[in-house]
């Protein structure tokens, strides 16, 4: 009998590393692994990008997709990794009911930290201005859900490490 698929969604809000400490953990475990921001249609890209936050219906249907990513790859019998913001405790619910075991790794630092890496960061269609909305809508993860909070500060080698170490995954 195969292990049961694994998904590790690497929470945060913008400028916590999540791509970063994403590709890492694809690479160690040899999962496949996605970004979130893939799976948001146009209007949701041009809604950020125009410096307006998304609201929940705007969410729901990309968050079905994710959640739909992660079935269809489990149902492969492959484990993933995602990156996605995750902010509510609803949304980790929907991301939650994929088939498999859902671990969250909730990448948390200090808004002063976040608010300069976002400004030091090129390429990406967040503006930091959007990052005051995000801090004001994420719930920690709570006690009672599966995963961890890993501070920030730390290399992204080191944070990597720390996640295989907590969740118990494979290290060399």
């Amino acid at each position: 009998m195969s292990p049961t698929p694994q998904h590790l969604v690497i929470m945060g809000v913008s400028g916590s590393g999540k791509t970063t400490i994403s590709t890492l953990l694809s690479e160690h475990l040899g999962w496949i692994a996605a970004e979130a921001d893939e799976f948001h249609p146009e209007a949701n890209i041009a809604k950020m990008s125009s410096g307006t936050p998304l609201t929940d219906e705007d969410r729901w249907p990309w968050l079905d997709s994710i959640r739909n990513w992660m079935d269809s790859q489990a149902g492969n019998g492959r484990s993933t990794i995602v990156t996605c913001s995750a902010l509510k405790r609803t949304y980790r619910d929907i991301l939650a009911t994929a088939s498999g075991e859902v671990h969250f790794v909730h990448l948390n630092g200090d808004t002063a930290v976040l608010q300069e890496r976002m400004k030091t960061r090129s390429g990406h269609f967040m503006p930091a201005s959007l990052l005051p909305s995000q801090l004001s809508t994420l719930e920690p993860l709570a006690g009672d859900e599966p995963g961890i909070v890993v501070d920030i500060l730390k290399t992204p080698a080191d944070i990597a490490s720390d996640i295989l170490t907590r969740l118990d995954l494979p290290t060399n």
